[in-house]
């Protein structure tokens, strides 16, 4: 799974879920997250230091857009908390709570919680107890107009940041990750990427 949220409101703004991690699965999470909010140039799109996101294709996808990449501190997890809080909530709260039969039932039910119930109704302390939806409209309709999205909005107002993750399918949820074992070669390998740091 690749994930988009906005780091101002935590709202899930792009999201993709597949049987593989290569370059093509953030990609789809970032066109959809493009599509949503049409960003303004100088966004700055942070990310893990994962593969996929130094991609030739997906820098330039970055590039195209003129958002500013910034990747994590080698070893520090602790850049993309958010992004990992979002990827532990869905799993405890929905995917170890399911039963699915098939990837297609997992894609409605990942669906469903992000639309439906992470973005519009579960309260986050960071957001004084707001849905991330709640928090945007009250932002909007304030006195300083909350048209851009980023933590740096927080200390300067100038800025707009957008945070990333991927997740590999997890081995410790029965059923889920039987879901995602391909029987078809693996295109990733055939596909020429820039490292940018470990994985």
């Amino acid at each position: 799974m690749a994930v988009i949220l906005d780091a101002y409101s935590r709202r899930v703004v792009g999201w993709a879920l597949d049987r593989t991690l290569c370059a093509s699965l953030p990609l789809k999470a970032l066109e959809q997250a493009i599509i949503n909010r049409q960003p303004p140039p100088g966004l700055v799109h942070h990310s893990d230091r994962g593969v996929q996101y130094a991609s030739a294709e997906y820098v330039r996808v970055l590039r195209d857009h003129e958002m500013i990449p910034s990747m994590s501190r080698p070893g520090n997890p602790y850049d993309n908390a958010t992004c990992e809080s979002f990827l532990k909530t869905l799993k405890r709260e929905e995917i170890y709570a399911g039963d699915y039969e098939d990837l297609e039932r997992v894609l409605e039910s990942v669906a469903a919680f992000i639309d439906r119930y992470y973005n519009c109704t579960r309260l986050h302390s960071a957001l004084g107890y707001r849905s991330p939806a709640e928090f945007e409209n009250e932002s909007e309709s304030g006195t300083a107009r909350a048209n851009v999205v980023g933590d740096v909005l927080k200390v300067c107002g100038q800025a707009q940041h957008l945070r990333v993750a991927i997740e590999a399918p997890s081995s410790n949820s029965s059923g889920f990750s039987d879901l995602f074992r391909s029987t078809e070669p693996d295109v990733c390998q055939s596909q020429s990427v820039s490292t940018g740091g470990s994985p």
